[in-house]
């Protein structure tokens, strides 16, 4: 696992040892950042479940200003440490151990240009973050939510909770779904 382009192409990244993280593969990776590609430069990136952190680090290679990473696991959120530094992001990163909807009200920022969500499959995080996530005031009707999940995920429950579907990538074993906060009725 390498980042990909920008100012850290192609240093190696470290990812946690065991099965308690999927780390996105390089040809996912680079699909999904040409399609956010417009958004990076000087942007706000949350990469929440962010596993060995590869997703935000590219988010800084590419021109992000700050990013943010969550990660609850012990050995995966060493992992991120390492990367962060190997990387030479620390001055740009802020690393939260701890659960990703907790740590959703410890940011503070005055807006979040991206949010990349990759929890574990099949126990309802992607419901959850998201419900947490549109209450936050940083999250404007700008800000792209990406969901990274299983092919079976239905994300029906989107609207009720604010969110518009604006788009849906479909890989051989995953998806991404990019959601954008639905404006206010007048």
């Amino acid at each position: 696992m390498r980042v990909i382009a920008g100012t850290a192409r192609s240093l190696p990244l470290k990812t946690p040892e065991g099965q308690e993280t999927r780390p996105t593969t390089d040809r996912i990776k680079e699909t999904l950042f040409n399609i956010l590609q417009p958004y990076l430069p000087d942007c706000i990136f949350l990469d929440l479940f962010s596993g060995s952190g590869q997703i935000g680090i590219e988010a800084l290679s590419r021109g992000a200003r700050h990013a943010y990473f969550v990660e609850n696991g012990a050995k995966a959120f060493a992992c991120i440490q390492q990367n962060v530094n190997f990387t030479r992001f620390e001055g740009q990163a802020t690393l939260l151990r701890q659960e990703a909807i907790s740590a959703l009200s410890a940011i503070h920022e005055k807006k979040v240009d991206v949010v990349f969500i990759d929890p574990p499959y099949g126990i309802g995080h992607e419901e959850k973050t998201l419900r947490v996530l549109g209450q936050m005031p940083y999250v404007t009707e700008d800000t792209l939510v990406i969901v990274e999940a299983a092919l079976d995920k239905s994300f029906s429950f989107a609207q009720e909770l604010g969110f518009q579907v604006e788009r849906e990538k479909q890989y051989k074993t995953n998806k991404h779904i990019f959601l954008k906060r639905q404006g206010e009725e007048r």
